[in-house]
């Protein structure tokens, strides 16, 4: 299939060294040669990099660049490609852009570039998106994680997992077609039961696995909750290293909830500082502690905050109730006002001195259980293959149930089909268009 030529500009807008413009079709090379004064780059060998002018309607130069000139198959798209260099004022690149669309070369949408290494082949569709995750990757393990499924890691995986269905499948088709038993009750039961199960419960253990991967990509919703003025804004300055958060010796300063990211051990918390969360008449106020309670209510991690310098308070009390069955680490804090409460693994800390935050962050990564993310790659960090493998799940657990109400093995085989095919959508071997269209559209112009 042959596509138009597009082109965009590849790097971000505003002022920098040098500015990318990318060009990609069959007619990419001829086209850009009309404007360029240098070397004719219709006779230059692949992979080469080129010096000269790219020039207006009148032969006038427009900026001085460098050509790099990429022939297909040998590129990213497969097509040839040109990517031009040139000087980074915006002017001047929206000036060299307006020139190379003049000449027939249309303006890529967002993802476009990327989506055409996918529909010719290059790439899969988890690769594809593995590009776009590695861009937006905030701390160190979630670019490991986009690394491993650019290298193909995820597609191996559902491959796998496709393959051990298929294995399933070929059983049932070989004793339709030459019965080994008089009784196709005994083979539903017997054989193909057992091994359904079996990957029913492989499935399971990297969907377990899969949660820590999502956590590490997308990070993880930490709400910072206490009762007023026991430091909860101090803590998020604390861990933030700058003054985020408003802090006063008034209680209830936090009327809202104040949302800022950081990075911890290489895992990023998405930090929500809640008002306290107290019994008041103020209306702005009692807004402020139902938003702290909804806040609690959706987050993954607690960071439950308490004075350490006074006793248990009846708010306390109400706090430990409300958090004890969310995943979460209770603070002391003050330790330097001299440490009053005595609570199982509780963390002390002075967050106005910056005592403590590192045991703090060790804590939080060892409550969550991310620091053993090993290479096996035997997980999903992406949060639709996650959801398509969750279907995977659902449709084989439905299969072992029909089994169970005694339901015909040729309806057992519809549904291990229908949970081959659901996987195959991870990787793009089946892809709805509108699927193809909504994942490329919220790529970046020009990648």
């Amino acid at each position: 299939m042959v596509l138009d030529t597009i082109g965009a500009i590849s790097t971000p807008y505003g002022t920098a060294g040098i500015s990318m413009i990318r060009i990609t079709g069959e007619e990419a090379i001829t086209k850009v040669n009309r404007i360029f004064q240098g070397p004719n780059l219709t006779k230059v060998k692949s992979h080469t990099l080129h010096y000269g002018f790219i020039l207006d309607k009148d032969k006038k130069p427009i900026d001085e660049v460098m050509v790099s000139i990429l022939r297909g198959p040998k590129s990213f798209t497969t097509e040839n490609m040109v990517e031009i260099s040139t000087h980074g004022g915006i002017l001047v690149t929206q000036k060299v852009l307006k020139r190379i669309l003049e000449v027939g070369i249309r303006l890529a949408r967002p993802g476009e570039f990327t989506e055409r290494a996918f529909v010719h082949g290059r790439i899969d569709l988890a690769e594809s998106e593995a590009v776009m995750d590695l861009i937006s990757a905030r701390s160190d393990k979630a670019m490991k994680l986009a690394l491993n499924a650019l290298k193909g890691e995820t597609t191996k995986l559902i491959n796998d997992l496709r393959e051990q269905l298929l294995n399933i499948l070929a059983v049932i088709e070989v004793n339709i077609d030459y019965p080994e038993y008089d009784d196709v009750e005994e083979l539903t039961n017997q054989t193909i039961k057992p091994l359904i199960k079996e990957y029913v419960e492989k499935v399971e253990e990297i969907l377990a696995e899969s949660n820590k991967g999502r956590l590490i990509r997308e990070g993880v919703n930490t709400a910072i909750v206490g009762k007023p003025n026991v430091g909860k804004s101090s803590l998020l300055n604390a861990l933030l290293d700058e003054e985020r958060a408003i802090v006063t010796d008034i209680a209830g300063t936090t009327r809202d909830t104040i949302e800022v990211a950081v990075n911890v051990g290489g895992i990023i918390l998405n930090l929500i500082d809640t008002a306290g969360i107290r019994e008041t008449k103020d209306i702005i106020e009692k807004i402020g502690v139902q938003r702290s309670k909804q806040t609690i209510e959706n987050a993954e991690l607690v960071i439950l905050v308490l004075d350490a310098s006074e006793t248990l308070s009846q708010e306390d009390e109400n706090l430990l109730e409300l958090t004890e069955n969310k995943q979460r680490i209770i603070v002391g804090n003050k330790k330097d006002l001299g440490p009053k409460l005595k609570i199982e693994n509780m963390v002390l800390l002075s967050a106005l001195k910056k005592e403590g935050i590192k045991t703090l962050e060790k804590a939080i990564i060892e409550e969550l259980n991310l620091a053993d993310i090993g290479d096996d790659f035997n997980y999903l960090s992406n949060i639709r293959h996650i959801n398509k493998l969750e279907e995977t799940k659902d449709i084989l657990t439905k299969s072992l149930e029909a089994i169970d109400f005694g339901y015909p093995i040729d309806v057992v085989e519809i549904d291990l089909k229908q949970a081959w095919q659901k996987l195959g959508e991870i990787i793009g071997d089946y892809h709805p268009e509108d699927l193809i269209d909504e994942l490329f559209s919220k790529f970046c112009l020009g990648k």
